[in-house]
Parts: structure tokens; sequence; C-alpha cells
């Protein structure tokens, strides 16, 4: 749609401006959602490059205010070993990649994303996740969506929801996770500094997600993780296919 768009600047900018807001939105509200919603409007707007660049940015500041409000909350020790992993393939991830037509490495991303959360959402619970090969295939496979489209998320999203913590266990350990990994993998593909613009329509929709966070059962908070998550799988494949 926004490709189509393109000759009307203005049209445009408001696209991008009411994505970044709704991607605050469902990241204060959720612990995750932001750059599945913003990334595509960005990405087509600016570029591969540039879109992604300013994804990683955004993202990283999206999840600053909502964790300084629940930061007691998050779980820092279940998620090491994960973190862990996911920082050191960024760079190697982002090296074998280079030159490579990243549109399958989303298309598989994408199935892989619907799959995991048809599984969990059908009441599957895995020790798989819990595993040292369960952690290695989430951080690696969230590492390559990052660099690739700005996208990493689901794959977390999906052994988070799997781990089955409150709603203010699951935000504060999301927000925390997706700070350090969207900033180390901007600084590995190049940093570039927001606009303003953006950043508005970015604490506009943080407010508004921290405002209902609170009034979100456990089951209402994974399912959104869940369908966050459906909505970025099948935002990989729609834009790859």
């Amino acid at each position: 749609m926004i490709d189509a768009l393109t000759a009307d600047g203005g049209t445009v900018e408001l696209l991008v401006l009411v994505a970044v807001m709704v991607g605050a939105f469902a990241q204060g509200a959720t612990g995750m959602g932001f750059s599945l919603v913003a990334a595509p409007a960005l990405i087509a707007a600016q570029g591969q490059a540039s879109g992604v660049a300013t994804v990683l940015v955004l993202a990283a500041c999206s999840s600053v205010v909502p964790l300084a409000r629940e930061w007691r909350h998050a779980q820092p020790r279940p998620i090491a070993g994960l973190l862990a992993v996911t920082l050191l393939a960024t760079p190697v991830v982002a090296w074998a990649l280079r030159g490579v037509d990243h549109r399958a490495l989303a298309l598989a991303g994408g199935v892989g994303v619907i799959l995991g959360v048809v599984l969990l959402a059908s009441g599957l619970r895995s020790a798989w996740f819990r595993r040292p090969e369960g952690a290695l295939a989430t951080g690696v496979g969230s590492a390559v969506l990052n660099v690739v489209g700005g996208v990493g998320g689901p794959p977390v999203g999906l052994w988070v929801a799997n781990a089955e913590w409150s709603p203010p266990r699951t935000r504060a350990t999301l927000h925390g996770f997706l700070i350090v990994q969207n900033l180390v993998t901007a600084v590995v593909v190049g940093l570039v500094a927001p606009d303003l613009r953006h950043l508005l329509a970015l604490a506009v929709g943080s407010a508004a997600g921290m405002a209902l966070a609170p009034r979100l059962s456990v089951g209402a908070a994974r399912s959104g993780i869940l369908v966050v998550s459906a909505v970025g799988g099948i935002a990989l494949l729609a834009g790859n296919v």
C-alpha cells in the first residue's frame, strides 16, 4: 500500500506515524510488537537498510519507559542464556548474510513463527524450549530475523509464552531482552538517529499501551503475545512471497 502512495510524501509519513504509534501500543501492553507493526511501513518508506536500522533504534526506545516501570518483575536469569546466544549470533549472522537474498530467510522464519504459534495456542507446553538446543534455535532464529528485517521478537515471544509467567514478568523480561538485542543489532547493521516525529508517535502509543497493560489477565496477555507473533509471521510471508 505504501509503495503505491510514494508520490504522496505526506500520506506515507502519516501511515508510518500511525504504524509507529500502534506498534508502541502493542509493545507497551504485551511486551512486544513494535517492530512487527512498524517495520513494514518504515522499510517501505525508507528502504531496506535505513528502514531496518530505524526500526531497531525505535524498538529499543519503545521498551525503555515500560521497563523502567516494571523492571522489578524482570527475569534476567532464566533468559540470560537465550540473550547470550542471540548476541553472539548477531554479528556472525550479519556477516554471513551479506549479499544473500533475504526473502527466502524471511519466508522460512514466517512459516516457523506461525507453526510455533499454532502449537502453543493448541495448549502444547514443550520442555524443548528449556533445553540448550531450544535456546540455541530460538536465539539464532531471533538474531536472523532481527538482522534481516528488524523483527526478532516472535521466536522470543514463543519462548516466553511457553514459560507461563505472570503478565508483569512477561512484559518486563521481554522489554529487557529486546532493548539489549535491538541496540546490539543496531550497532552491527548501522545506527540511525530517530526522527522526532517518530519519537512523539512512539510516546503516545507507549502511554496508551501501558495504561491497558495492568488490566490484562494472564490469559489475555499470553493471547496478545501469540496474536502479535502470528501477525508478524503472516507479515513476513506476505511481504516476501
